[in-house]
């Protein structure tokens, strides 16, 4: 089966309940099965701009990629599938596109951007993230945070500092300690999971996750599991029902069936060889 018959994917975007506007931006490709979202910072329309930048360099580069190459051909210039090394490096690309904009445009000074990414191929996930943006799984009734938070609360928390009970009350939430344009080089995290039917996949702006707890997400994710824009449009509701604080997005992704890369026994070999 084709990715894009495979995958059901919904996203939707709003400004929330305090912003004037909008600064997160997110894109689908179902051809490619892969989505993106991104969360931008920075002044006046800075970080509207910053987002728009990384969600249309990766989901642009990748695309155009996967039209001409299988993505679980073998990369010779990093030793990874083409999936991989395409995911890292477009969110690099976008990095350099966003720095650059920033040092050569005074308006855009010190713009920045979170990002998290999923590229799906041959039943897997490739997730790559930068920043506080979070892709979580539900995968039967519980619900799982896939990244780790590039942020100082994170740090508090892995090191003992701080329990999670008073992370949910610190005024820390928003420090990333990871950002897309910030530097000029930017180190994403990638991993690689295998997916199962019936695997549902979250990827949101810390606009809901700050104002809805992750049990209530479970819960919401679990009930309208078979409404895949109903349950998009009630964790939005939810996030500015609890006040809204800031922009919220969510993209969700369903795994309804088997697209396995289909594979000749030499193509099997040759990959196998180059390894």
């Amino acid at each position: 089966m084709k990715v894009e018959d495979a995958l059901e994917i919904v996203s939707q975007t709003d400004p929330g309940m305090v912003r004037s506007h909008n600064e997160d931006s997110v894109a689908q490709e179902p051809a490619c099965g892969l989505v993106v979202l991104a969360d931008g910072m920075g002044g006046y329309n800075a970080g509207e701009v910053a987002s728009g930048i990384a969600v249309s360099v990766v989901a642009t580069e990748i695309s155009h990629r996967l039209q001409e190459a299988s993505p679980v051909e073998y990369d010779e210039e990093t030793g990874e599938e083409l999936g991989v090394s395409l995911l890292r490096s477009n969110i690099q690309k976008a990095n350099a596109s966003i720095y650059h904009a920033s040092q050569s445009q005074p308006q855009y000074a010190g713009m920045g951007t979170t990002i998290v990414s999923g590229l799906f191929y041959d039943n897997r996930l490739v997730a790559g993230h930068v920043g506080d943006s979070r892709m979580y799984r539900l995968r039967g009734e519980t619900l799982e945070i896939v990244t780790r938070d590039h942020s100082l609360l994170q740090e508090q928390i892995d090191s003992g500092m701080i329990s999670l009970e008073d992370a949910r009350l610190s005024k820390n939430k928003n420090l990333v300690t990871r950002a897309v344009g910030i530097d000029a080089e930017v180190v994403p995290e990638i991993h690689v999971y295998d997916v199962q039917l019936g695997d549902i996949y979250l990827l949101c702006s810390d606009g809901l996750n700050d104002m809805v707890e992750d049990g209530d997400i479970e819960a919401t994710l679990y009930a309208m599991q078979g409404n895949l824009p109903l349950a998009a449009e009630q964790l939005i509701q939810m996030a500015n029902d609890n006040g809204g604080r800031d922009n919220v997005s969510v993209i969700l992704v369903k795994v309804k069936g088997d697209f396995a890369v289909p594979r000749g026994w030499l193509t099997e070999l040759l990959n196998w060889f180059k390894k």
